[in-house]
């Protein structure tokens, strides 16, 4: 018995889409991921006091420069100190992207970092829909409609399924700021902000490309906000 030549189409059309995304995860596994970040600096390095004797004010820190880590309050508890060790290493290794690197014990730090991250969970991405992506009893990806007991399958096809498994994949927001200050003096001369989104999980290569791109264009960086690409392995 001879194979109709639509179903002989749609076998042909198969291979060649599964060959596809057989090379695609190949290369995809050799490939990067790109951190894209929105930035944006503040250089008030003429805000520091002025040395006495000085007829005009201290120009622009040049590398190498030392400094010690200072945390606010929230960063020195049990809950939080463990997660912030973790952070001030990272920065430690942007910092030194710079020429910025820790004091040595005993000597005295011209500035003090102040580094902070967070992160926002959302159930999915905020342009897309809760209704969408519903899977009706095992029978495949289709619509589904709370409050009805059945789904549209990508056929047309209405198939009942008074129970809906709902697949959600979650994502993120996430920021990274760091604030220098004038040791003596207290007063703020540096801070920057790196902001990102997406559905990458947590990692330090991914915190890394986010202290990377804050720390871009350091120390005099250009006025207002703007886009840092950072390209991390897989």
């Amino acid at each position: 018995m001879k194979t109709p030549s639509s179903a002989r189409s749609w076998a042909g059309l198969f291979r060649i889409c599964t060959a596809a995304l057989a090379l695609l995860a190949l290369s995809g596994c050799a490939s990067v991921f790109l951190v894209d970040n929105q930035v944006r600096s503040y250089a008030r390095w003429a805000d520091r006091p002025t040395p006495p004797g000085a007829s005009a004010p201290v120009t622009i820190p040049q590398a190498p420069q030392v400094f010690r880590f200072a945390r606010l309050p929230s960063q020195q508890d049990n809950r939080s100190g463990a997660g912030q060790d973790d952070l001030e290493k990272l920065a430690t290794l942007s910092l030194a992207k710079v020429g910025w690197t820790p004091a040595a014990a005993g000597v005295t730090a011209p500035w003090t970092v102040e580094v902070s991250a967070g992160t926002l969970r959302l159930p999915r991405a905020p342009w897309e829909s809760p209704y969408d992506g519903y899977l009706g009893g095992g029978f495949g990806p289709g619509f589904g409609f709370p409050g009805r007991d059945y789904v549209v399958t990508g056929t047309g096809q209405i198939i009942y399924a008074p129970l809906f498994l709902r697949m959600e994949t979650p994502y993120y927001q996430r920021e990274v700021s760091m604030v220098i200050r004038h040791a003596a003096s207290g007063r703020v001369v540096y801070e920057t902000r790196a902001a990102h989104d997406g559905r990458w999980n947590s990692s330090n290569a991914l915190w890394l490309a986010m202290l990377d791109a804050a720390l871009r264009d350091f120390p005099a960086p250009p006025e207002g906000l703007r886009q840092v690409n950072i390209e991390v392995p897989r």
